[in-house]
C-alpha cells in the first residue's frame, strides 16, 4: 500500500511539474539571443531545453535556451503598437535641471556633459537621493577644481500627475579660499515621467553672498518615439541690473539603457547684437535597480 501511495505521489508531482512548464505565461518578455536579435512576446511553453515565445510580428518562435543571452520581463505599458518603448534612463532630469520626480530606491546614474562635468546620483529611498560631482580642471596644469554634492527630496502629490521636489547644489573649489557656491531650489512638475513640464525657482549663492534675485526655470520633456524625447530647458536669471534669458531645445536618444542628450542653448541679453547658439552634448548611464 505504501508503495502505491508513493507512486501516486510521484506521478502527481510529475504531472504538476509538467503543467507548470507548459502553462502559458501571461507576462511579456524581451529575449535577446547570442547573435544580437531581440524578440518580444509571451512564453507559451518552456522546458529545460526550449522556450516557445509567442510574438505579434513573427508568430511562435522555438528558441533554444543555449541561444538565449538575456531574458527579462517588461511592463505592458512599454508595448505600443507591438513596439517596445524603452524606459527613460534619466526621468528625474532634463538636460541638467532636475524635475519633481526622484530616483527610486537603489537606482542610480552617471552623467557626463562635454567631458568635464561628471556626476553620480543614487536613490537612497524612493523620496530622497544624493549626488556628487567634479569638474576635473586639475588635469589642466593643476587648476582649481570644483566639486559638489546634490541632495534632493521628491514628493509624489498625485501619482504620475503632480510631483514636488526640493534640493540643493553645495559646492566648493579646491585650491581656492572662500569659494563656496550653490543653489537652493524647489520644483513643481506636472505630468508623467514620459511627458511633463516643470516650474522651478532657486536662490543662488557664491563666496558667502546670496544673489539679489532668484533664478527661475521652465522645462519640459515629451516622448516622440520609442527611443526619443523632445526636451526644452529655459532660465531667467537677474543679477547686477542685467537679465539673462537662456532658452534651449533638443532631444534625448535612448541607446539600450543609456541616453544621449543633444541640443542648442541660446542666451538672450538686452543689447545683444549677435545671435549665439551653444551646442549641448551629454551622456547618461544608469546603474543599480534601474528596471
Amino acid at each position: 500500500m505504501k508503495t502505491v501511495l508513493f507512486l501516486l505521489l510521484a506521478l502527481s508531482l510529475f504531472i504538476f511539474n509538467l503543467k507548470a512548464q507548459t502553462l502559458p505565461d501571461s507576462t511579456t518578455y524581451k529575449i535577446e539571443t547570442v547573435d544580437g536579435n531581440e524578440f518580444i512576446g509571451q512564453i507559451s511553453k518552456e522546458d529545460s531545453l526550449h522556450v516557445l515565445l509567442k510574438t505579434e510580428k513573427f508568430g511562435e518562435l522555438n528558441i533554444l535556451k543555449t541561444d538565449i543571452k538575456k531574458k527579462e520581463s517588461i511592463k505592458v505599458q512599454q508595448i505600443k503598437n507591438g513596439q517596445l518603448w524603452f524606459e527613460n534612463p534619466q526621468s528625474s532630469r532634463y538636460f541638467w535641471a532636475p524635475n519633481g520626480y526622484g530616483l527610486k530606491k537603489g537606482e542610480g546614474y552617471y552623467q557626463n556633459i562635454w567631458v568635464l562635468w561628471n556626476q553620480f546620483s543614487y536613490g537612497v529611498t524612493d523620496y530622497f537621493s544624493i549626488g556628487a560631482g567634479i569638474i576635473p580642471t586639475f588635469l589642466f596644469g593643476g587648476a582649481p577644481t570644483p566639486v559638489f554634492i546634490l541632495p534632493k527630496f521628491s514628493i509624489p502629490v498625485s501619482k504620475d500627475q503632480f510631483n514636488i521636489a526640493a534640493g540643493a547644489i553645495f559646492g566648493t573649489v579646491l585650491g581656492e579660499e572662500s569659494s563656496g557656491f550653490g543653489i537652493l531650489y524647489t520644483n513643481l512638475t506636472f505630468g508623467s515621467r514620459d511627458a511633463n513640464v516643470s516650474l522651478g525657482a532657486g536662490g543662488m549663492f557664491a563666496g558667502g553672498e546670496w544673489a539679489p534675485a532668484p533664478l527661475f526655470n521652465f522645462s519640459g520633456m515629451f516622448r516622440v518615439t520609442n527611443r526619443g524625447y523632445f526636451i526644452t530647458e529655459n532660465y531667467l536669471i537677474s543679477a547686477e541690473g542685467e537679465t539673462l534669458i537662456m532658452i534651449s531645445g533638443g532631444g534625448r536618444w535612448i541607446i539600450k539603457k543609456a541616453a544621449l542628450d543633444y541640443g542648442l542653448m541660446i542666451p538672450i541679453v538686452s543689447g545683444m547684437e549677435t545671435f549665439i547658439a551653444l551646442p549641448w552634448l551629454g551622456f547618461t548611464i544608469p546603474f543599480g535597480n534601474t528596471y
